[in-house]
């Protein structure tokens, strides 16, 4: 684990290059000893380098950075660390034009460094369900139509309300009652069966459930649901309230229109989850939170995957 660093500073002076940063690694990602990434062998046999690997089974060479977020990378690894660092670290995070100045990288590979480490952000597995009292929400996310020219808002079909924007839902379990996670993602709609289905993919059954008055969630017998009327002004009745979920959805607005200005509905689940996992360890020490990062790095995203639609991608 890493040494509990308060600034950046600090954690160049522990990893000043590649070599010490990739030991680093090593000790996370293999923490219960060397495996092939191809067939998961433990045979594994080490070259004189420390960086090249070969599987005694499959007899194929990999690195440790093989089948990682890392693979093919040019970057040094503690260039990876001061990257990591800035992206959890900033309550908003941080746009790649920014990321690019900070690290003397180009802005293309800031946004590619930026995008890998929110697909290790992603939480692959929904196996525990919120329990206790659970808030659940919806906005819309998008441009201001206020701040469009009169064409541009025409174009873009953005106007008051949910017209022309995206749909995403939000979840928060309440600390006291479990690890105090939020869960966040976008929906096709805003339709019963939609935001009844996410529900019970999400919430274990017995749960409190804390909604405002939208019908969609009437009929759900399996929790006990709670309602606040913001249609009548009425923002608590005692413990209920949907704040919490609300806390989430103002911070996550700040960092689109603050940081990033605008978000691709293709790429905003990616955002979506970098700010998912920023948000679930908040209380936690900044270095924990990388530390945590780097054992959730399994998996390649290709650039080519990324822009699979063929657009370039120009938002921050």
């Amino acid at each position: 684990m890493l040494n509990q660093f308060s600034s950046l500073q600090d954690l160049f002076k522990a990893f000043p290059d590649d070599a010490t940063a990739l030991k680093h690694f090593e000790s996370v990602h293999w923490k219960h000893g060397a495996f092939c990434p191809y067939c998961r062998g433990k045979r594994v046999m080490h070259f004189k380098d420390g960086k090249t690997h070969k599987c005694s089974d499959c007899r194929k060479r990999f690195s440790v950075k093989t089948a990682t977020v890392f693979e093919d990378t040019k970057l040094g690894m503690h260039i990876w660390f001061a990257a990591m660092w800035l992206l959890l670290n900033r309550p908003k995070g941080i746009a790649s034009t920014q990321l690019a100045t900070d690290l003397n990288i180009t802005q293309k590979s800031a946004w590619f460094v930026l995008h890998r480490l929110r697909y290790a952000s992603k939480t692959r597995s929904f196996s525990r369900p919120l329990a206790g009292s659970v808030e659940a929400d919806e906005t819309y996310v998008g441009g201001r139509a206020k701040n469009m020219s009169k064409a541009r808002r025409e174009r873009s079909g953005v106007g008051v309300g949910g017209q022309g924007k995206t749909i995403v839902m939000g979840m928060i379990e309440r600390p006291a009652d479990g690890a105090g996670e939020v869960r966040a993602k976008i929906i096709p709609d805003n339709t019963t069966r939609t935001i009844q289905a996410e529900v019970r993919a999400n919430v274990a059954p017995g749960a409190t459930l804390m909604t405002d008055q939208a019908s969609a969630y009437i009929g759900m017998g399996e929790y006990r649901h709670e309602v606040v009327n913001h249609g009548k002004q009425q923002f608590a009745r005692g413990p209920f309230h949907t704040n919490s979920i609300e806390g989430f959805w103002s911070l996550a607005k700040r960092q689109y229109h603050g940081t990033h200005h605008w978000i691709s509905p293709k790429h905003l689940d990616a955002y979506l989850d970098e700010m998912s996992y920023r948000w679930n360890r908040r209380d936690t020490h900044k270095t924990v939170r990388v530390d945590g990062l780097l054992e959730r790095v399994s998996g390649r995203l290709t650039y080519n995957q990324l822009i699979a639609d063929g657009q370039k991608q120009t938002a921050a």
